[in-house]
């Protein structure tokens, strides 16, 4: 799953907005309940209307999305999909998504979203065949994944997915994930996977700092049929990664994005960008909807897997979906100068070179990942159980040069503030 794109709008009042401004509890409830409210009159307002026969206005539903093939596998998905989560906003969510246009969702059993999914096709049953449906687990052998997909299928209570994932491949063992995208096990488990129907299509997810290494690994077996990848649109044309992306492409492996803005938050990223990029502005773009066109920019991408929690969120990006025009090399380059100066906490680009760097083995780039999960995604259980997986020498950044590590990390990143909030928060 990837990080929430854009933000709330700032006129809709929140209870920390409304806690701030010292107001009652009954009046920080109605608050609330009045957005709720507006917000839930959006998910069934028609954005569109036509005149039927006999002249009357009736509503029609947006239009899909734009769609892009997923390699060579056959399937076209639209080139922006809903990254689920388990929330008491989920049934809503993905609901609206699909209103919008939206025909990918993505979950996993460890995001607590398959029974809220279950939920929606029970009640609405011609959805399933509408959309590309994905689900992920986490095997420790390959063979494990037959049986894991029934299971998964029983928690979703659907026939079939379109497409299973092996979890966050290298996570739990690097010498799996650079061995499994070329074994003849994982291939045999494959191919028995795709004749029954189960899953159409078998592939693998990764954002560990070698994925370079996983995703080469990947073009070199070329059985599998898509990847969903850490990913950032200002790879280093003769970097490891955009070379094995090229690898990858050229064999027809299908290519998802995640994960690619993480870490801005607050008024900086809108600063940064619109003082670099007043163009933007003057078109009603956000700082958001043009890192999204600086993905969709990269043709080998198929879709950008977004984890969006809100109505503003899904109508944001959605929009940017819909407007969605390819960026000139200069223009990525601002915005790339744009995002560094807005000081995020994460980095998309990460290989590791800043651990390397640092003179540590400790894991950098993981704890300031876990970190932006705590901090700016709400996802604080997450964070801390990650964090926990981690060897005590993973998580040991004594002794680190972390000046070092700030000028190797393609974005910046202030290793001095971020580590120790990782320290106080997820130790």
């Amino acid at each position: 799953m990837s990080e929430p794109v854009g933000l709330d709008n700032p006129t809709n009042p929140t209870r920390r907005d409304a806690l701030k401004l010292g107001v009652t509890a009954a009046t920080t409830a109605a608050v609330i309940g009045a957005v709720s409210t507006a917000r839930a009159a959006v998910c069934i307002e028609p954005v569109a209307r036509r005149d039927d026969e006999k002249g009357n206005k009736t509503a029609t539903p947006p239009k899909e999305l734009p769609r892009r093939p997923l390699g060579k596998t056959g399937v076209e998905v639209t080139i922006l999909n809903q990254g689920t989560w388990r929330s008491p906003a989920l049934d809503r969510l993905v609901r609206y998504a699909y209103a919008q246009g939206i025909r990918y969702y993505d979950t996993a059993k460890s995001y607590g979203s398959e029974p809220g999914l279950s939920r929606w096709f029970k009640a609405m049953p011609e959805v399933r065949k509408n959309i590309f449906l994905v689900t992920k687990d986490s095997p420790s052998e390959p063979k494990q994944l037959v049986e894991m997909l029934d299971r998964r299928l029983e928690t979703l209570q659907v026939d079939w997915v379109d497409l299973l994932f092996v979890h966050a491949l290298g996570d739990s063992s690097i010498e799996n994930g650079l061995k499994w995208p070329k074994s003849k096990e994982f291939k045999a488990v494959c191919e028995t996977i795709r004749k029954s129907g189960k899953a159409k299509l078998v592939g693998f997810s990764t954002h560990h700092p070698r994925r370079a290494e996983i995703i080469q690994a990947a073009a070199e077996g070329g059985f599998v049929d898509a990847i969903m990848l850490q990913y950032s649109p200002f790879l280093e044309a003769d970097s490891p990664l955009n070379k094995a992306l090229d690898a990858c492409h050229a064999r027809g492996i299908g290519l998802i994005s995640m994960k690619q803005v993480a870490g801005f938050g607050g008024q900086a990223i809108y600063n940064e960008v619109f003082k670099r990029m007043p163009e933007l502005k003057e078109k009603g773009y956000t700082p958001y909807q043009a890192l999204l066109h600086a993905i969709w920019t990269d043709e080998r991408i198929a879709s950008v897997c977004v984890s969006m929690r809100n109505l503003d969120q899904i109508n944001e990006n959605v929009e940017a979906a819909r407007k969605f025009r390819p960026m000139d090399q200069a223009s990525l380059d601002r915005l790339r100068e744009a995002c560094i100066a807005a000081r995020p906490t994460m980095c998309a680009d990460c290989d590791g070179r800043c651990s390397r760097a640092a003179g540590t083995t400790a894991r950098l780039g993981d704890l300031a990942r876990f970190h932006t999960y705590h901090e700016h995604h709400g996802y604080r259980s997450v964070a801390r159980e990650r964090y926990a997986e981690l060897s005590p020498e993973e998580r040991d950044w004594t002794g680190a040069d972390l000046i070092a590590a700030r000028e190797a990390c393609p974005r910046k990143l202030d290793f001095a503030s971020i580590l120790p909030q990782v320290d106080r928060n997820l130790a």
